[in-house]
């Protein structure tokens, strides 16, 4: 077999988004000296919050990365190309927006990690888990079976038995 299985995620390569990156890493990993020249981390542009990113040039760059990241998630993740992409129109919805910057920065975080050890991330504190017995809707959802499942099974109780 010649050529890739799959393709590589696409890392960001343009100046200065590998700036903001390399700032934020700098910002928690670098001397006094760099975080004195880096200044407040607070401040600091993080590309999984887009509104975050105010210089142009940095923006353009992070939509043309995101725009890239698109592309690759649809041609590696989607099978069924009449359900299931990111649309062509995602920058005219903001909450796609959002979602696609987490998803590429954990993407990227998860392709620069050495190991693929889940103990490196921050756990999840219990205060953030969704309480089931405060969602009302938990309850109507486990009694409704999915529409899916229920035209499924009466499909199969109507097919005749074959030896």
């Amino acid at each position: 077999m010649t050529g890739l299985l799959v393709l590589p995620f696409p890392t960001p390569s343009s100046d200065e988004l590998r700036k903001a990156y390399n700032d934020l890493y700098l910002a928690v990993n670098g001397d006094e000296d760099t975080e004195k020249r880096i200044g407040n981390p607070n401040k600091l542009p993080r590309p999984w919050d887009p509104p975050t990113c105010t210089k142009p040039a940095l923006r353009r760059e992070l939509w043309a990365w995101l725009d890239e990241v698109v592309t690759w998630f649809n041609h590696e993740y989607v099978w069924d190309h009449n359900a299931g992409m990111i649309p062509a129109c995602w920058p005219q919805h903001p909450h796609l927006v959002h979602e696609i910057a987490v998803l590429a920065d954990q993407r990227r975080r998860a392709g620069i990690d050495p190991t693929s050890s889940a103990r490196r991330m921050a756990p999840l504190r219990r205060t953030q888990l969704p309480r089931t017995s405060e969602d009302p809707n938990q309850e109507r959802l486990r009694r409704t079976p999915h529409p899916m499942a229920r035209r499924r099974t009466s499909r199969a109780l109507r097919r005749p038995i074959r030896d």
